[in-house]
């Protein structure tokens, strides 16, 4: 089978195009033909060698973490019913035609929904809804979505506006910002611009009552002097590490900080709960992935060179059992 094989972390170069031996599944395991491979901003950093102590790679791995497919195999004690169904699955590799997971990691795609929007939900819908029940936007309230744009932070646009919050959407350029008001943003803004955040303050009298960071590092950072005494903060951008409020800044502000990448990964059976709630508001027409770029198995590093100068609008994914039939 063809895959994506990262054999020294480095640049977008080091992403190059293998033969490896088809999976085979072991008892418990299903093998999923991928039609879709799911691409997030990790992927690029991890490539990089960064976050061995979170995300630890062992060289040569195949990156990514899962994408949709339909099931092609099942090994020893799985229902062979399974073999033909259309399936996301979230797993250690991705960019590749075939993986290997147990049963317990794929779930069902619901009918009419298209493979590409399933595969778009795998990591950004499980993160995007486990970060809204962390913020629990309210009825009528400001709320800040930087990164507003990317694959989570889209949905986070559309969850608040969906619960009734006034959004302010934050991003890099005029098509991206655009994108936001198109997903329901009330309010946008520039965060390269000077000032964004005295901005951001004036739009909503006196700070946002909840932030969701998608940025992290310096612009994350910034990011909280948007947010209203006593509001809420939540931060899980990593695009130049974590973001690091002053702990005694929120503490005589009365601001409550999430940083929920810290604490690790959420358990299994909460990832299979918010993901199959993902894919149920998708196929309901409640929740809508902005997919703004698709590139071939063998494209790979160019997906990456486009998330790393942010030229990305929406969600990236790997195409790799060419167009789905929906």
């Amino acid at each position: 089978m063809r895959a994506i094989q990262v054999a020294a972390f480095g640049g977008p170069e080091v992403l190059s195009l293998a033969e490896l031996p088809d999976p085979a599944p072991g008892p418990g395991q299903v093998v999923v033909g991928l039609a879709a491979a799911d691409v997030i901003f990790l992927d690029t950093l991890l490539r990089g060698g960064w976050g061995q102590d979170f995300f630890p790679r062992t060289l040569p791995y195949v990156p990514g973490g899962g994408g949709a497919g339909t099931v092609v195999q099942t090994g020893a004690g799985v229902d062979r019913a399974w073999i033909g169904r259309r399936v996301v699955v979230r797993t250690s590799t991705g960019y590749t035609e075939r993986v290997v997971a147990d049963v317990e990691e794929i779930t069902p795609v619901p009918d009419g929904l298209a493979i590409e929007v399933a595969a778009a939900l795998v990591h950004d819908g499980v993160t995007a809804l486990s970060l809204d029940r962390l913020g629990t936007p309210q009825k009528g309230e400001w709320v800040l979505v930087t990164a507003a744009a990317g694959g989570a932070g889209s949905l986070l646009v559309q969850l608040a506006v969906d619960a009734g919050a006034r959004v302010v959407a934050a991003a890099s350029s005029d098509a991206k910002l655009a994108l936001a008001r198109e997903l329901g943003a009330e309010a946008t803004v520039d965060y390269t611009r000077p000032g964004w955040t005295d901005r951001v303050r004036e739009t909503t009298g006196d700070g946002a009552a909840l932030v969701y960071d998608g940025a992290g590092g310096p612009l994350g950072t910034v990011a909280f002097d948007a947010v209203a005494d006593g509001g809420r903060f939540v931060t899980y951008g990593t695009a130049e590490g974590f973001a690091a409020p002053d702990p005694e800044v929120a503490a005589r502000r009365g601001v409550r900080v999430f940083s929920p990448l810290l604490d690790g990964p959420p358990d299994e059976q909460t990832v299979r709960e918010l993901l199959g709630l993902a894919l149920e508001r998708a196929a309901q027409g409640r929740l809508r992935p902005a997919i703004g770029a698709t590139y071939p198995l063998e494209q790979a590093a160019d997906a990456h060179r486009a998330l790393a100068a942010r030229a990305t609008v929406g969600k990236s994914l790997l195409l790799v059992g060419g167009p789905s039939a929906d």
